[in-house]
């Protein structure tokens, strides 16, 4: 599980890079799990979860500064 502190530090090139390995290994499990049993269960929601936090830094990287903000 990926640490939010960890990936503000990533510029955004980055993220989106991880955005899409991320979403590879979660399509890969799935197609897994359709098969098989996991191993790691936990694993899928972690991705998830890594995913979201990805998708929301992203936006507010997008989103231009509100009134009072810094930027």
């Amino acid at each position: 599980m990926t640490k939010a502190r960890e990936l503000r530090e990533l510029s955004t090139e980055e993220l989106q890079q991880k955005r899409s390995d991320l979403r590879d290994d979660l399509f890969r499990l799935k197609m897994r799990k359709a098969v098989a049993q996991l191993e790691a269960p936990i694993r899928l929601r972690q991705l998830r979860r890594d995913i979201a936090r990805i998708e929301t830094l992203l936006a507010e990287r997008a989103a231009p500064p509100g009134p009072g903000e810094v930027t």
